[in-house]
């Protein structure tokens, strides 16, 4: 649905909710609905009884009947309490069921979207579908089942007593209701509106929660702690402004009912009380429409607060499936073949592409990685570097050219094929909430422990890993910050190589290393390239020397190209940046050299 677009009927939303997620559960919704119908004929049993109570044992002083009418109200209650208990943990099941499996379809089919989206909508409006969202929708479906059903069966039982007491007295209800209709529709509708916007609001607050504790650091380095404060009770007020608009509006439903529902009795009493003084309805008859009458209020009630329910529930509904409705722009094409690596060459023809923004990163492109080969991109930042290798695995699509490996357009191949034969090592460490083994392991889980600490030490990983309280075991918190950088970008390392992929990907690799650990590393890494084809984007330029093939990135296009020793020798943009790159460090050892001798 478009932002243009006109919101969803509340026909068309309960009717794909129902062909969706309920469909599957209708065996036990089956049954709790019996359930629901000995309820709702229960509760007008007892309002029945009363007849016999009033005419009976009051009027006619029948001591039998004295006996028998309680021993009745007993069974009745007995089996109303049964059959309530049943329906409740049925519906129960069914609600949170249907909402278990939606919320596992939703972040099934989030995960799946590609980076351009997860780039363009901040994570916490994510979890604010994942979680506010849901949790009205499990609000609506369980009032929208339970409800509906239980309060129609049991308004339709009374007033079937009703009528059977006096059925010109029970045509005073379908003067009144109708009256009560209308209003309960707008309501609903306003309802729909305003949880809309509230619930687009809680969006906002989850995301601008989530900035804040991630950059908690930096919140506190920039003494920023009363700027977000401020920005975020904004935030805050907003939200609270809207539910309590919505909680006002849903409030409004009750007084609506309370005043119709006493114009209705005022109205019972008068010609039902006129109809027991002229004889032509006994005090029983009375009683037990009276009873029935105020029985039947609650459902009622009930009935017209669900409008306002359910159109909250569908405002998350109608929400949930936008995300739903809108599938991922990379995706592999029909009967894609599988993608055979045989050396790993690379090629760029022509490559243009363009990011959301209108940003051009790549212009007419072209250069190629050979097979078993490692070639460096090197430039200053924002020339295109991260993008070229961002096209690889296809995070996102080329605008114009082509992008081939082993001659095989990557667009056309199976896109699971084509990750897996690429491994990823990037500057950015994404590690998990979990332990080190898994994440070591994060896309292998069947790796067996040995392979697991080969890789770590291959990494540089084992030894410090060996000293954390449980070793392999320890959870290393979220994001890793239970450890320090070095040491989350060494179990980044160390997870390439276990994956160990036939091409790989490294775009900074080594950058939150210290010069010893970054030593270590490249020596594992010139091991792990041999008779693999490697791409490298560095920024020092000393830890790329050894690559058969240098591109030097500017603007989105190569602006040079060759060995270290030949661009060297060209004394271009490559020579002047590695010229640079020198000066800072000669500083530092004529300083260090001074010290000494002072």
């Amino acid at each position: 649905m478009t932002p243009e677009a006109r919101p969803a009927s509340t026909r068309d939303l309960l009717v794909r909710l129902v062909r969706e997620h309920v469909r599957p559960h209708l065996p036990r919704l089956g049954l709790a609905m019996l359930l629901m119908a000995v309820v709702a004929g229960s509760t007008a049993a007892l309002a029945y009884l009363m007849k016999p109570v009033i005419n009976e044992v009051f009027d006619n002083k029948d001591s039998e009947m004295l006996i028998l009418v309680p021993v009745a109200v007993v069974i009745v209650t007995v089996i109303k309490g049964a059959a309530t208990y049943g329906q409740a943990v049925l519906m129960a099941f069914v609600g949170q069921r249907i909402i278990a499996d939606l919320q596992k379809r939703l972040f099934r089919h989030v995960i799946r979207f590609d980076l351009a989206f997860f780039h363009d909508t901040a994570s916490g409006k994510l979890v604010s579908r994942m979680t506010n969202d849901i949790n009205l929708m499990r609000n609506a479906v369980a009032n929208a089942i339970t409800g509906a059903v239980k309060d129609s069966l049991t308004l339709v039982a009374l007033v079937a007593v009703m009528f059977e007491m006096d059925w010109k007295l029970a045509l005073l209800a379908f003067v009144v209701f109708p009256i009560a209709v209308y209003p309960i529709i707008r309501i609903g509708r306003r309802m729909r509106k305003v949880s809309t916007s509230a619930l687009g609001e809680l969006g906002h607050f989850t995301a601008r929660l989530n900035e804040a504790f991630q950059g908690a650091r930096h919140v506190k380095a920039y003494n920023m702690e009363n700027f977000e404060s401020a920005r975020t009770e904004k935030l805050i007020e907003s939200v609270f402004r809207l539910i309590f608009k919505a909680l006002r509006t849903r409030a409004a439903a009750s007084p609506i009912m309370e005043t119709l529902g006493g114009v209705f009795i005022a109205l019972v009493i008068l010609y039902g009380g006129w109809q027991v003084i002229e004889g032509a309805l006994t005090k029983g008859e009375f009683m037990a429409f009276v009873t029935a009458m105020l029985l039947a209020y609650q459902p009622l009630k009930a009935l017209a607060n669900l409008n306002t329910n359910l159109q909250e529930g569908l405002a998350a509904t109608e929400r949930v499936f936008k995300i739903l409705d809108t599938g991922p722009a990379i995706t592999s094409p029909p009967d894609a073949p599988a993608l055979a690596v045989e050396g790993g060459a690379i090629n760029f023809d022509k490559v243009s592409f363009t990011y959301g923004t209108g940003t051009a990163a790549l212009r007419d492109i072209s250069l190629d990685v050979p097979a078993g080969r490692t070639v460096a991109l090197v430039g200053p930042s924002g020339g295109g570097k991260s993008t070229i290798l961002n096209l690889i695995p296809r995070f996102y699509d080329a605008d114009n050219g082509s992008v081939t490996i082993d001659g095989s357009d990557v667009s056309t191949v199976d896109l699971a094929s084509l990750r897996d034969a690429v491994g990823l090592v990037s500057q950015e460490t994404v590690l998990f909430d979990d332990s080190v083994r898994a994440n070591i392991a994060y896309g292998r889980a069947e790796a067996s422990k040995g392979d697991i600490i080969e890789a770590a030490k291959s990494a540089g990983a084992h030894d410090f890993i060996e000293k954390l309280p449980e070793g392999y075991d320890t959870a290393i918190g979220e994001h890793g910050a239970r450890i320090s950088g070095g040491q989350r970008q060494r179990l980044s390392i160390a997870r390439a190589m276990l994956k160990d992929a036939p091409i790989l990907l490294l775009d900074e690799a080594t950058s939150a290393l210290d010069p010893e650990t970054e030593r270590q590393i490249q020596e594992s890494l010139r091991q792990l390239m041999q008779g693999r084809t490697t791409l490298v984007i560095a920024h020092r330029l000393t830890t790329v020397q050894e690559a058969d093939i240098i591109h030097f990135i500017k603007d989105g296009r190569v602006a040079e190209s060759g060995s270290h020793r030949s661009l060297m020798a060209k004394d271009g943009a490559y020579a002047r940046l590695y010229s640079l790159e020198l000066v800072p460090a000669s500083a530092a050892d004529e300083a260090s050299a001074d010290g000494a001798a002072d």
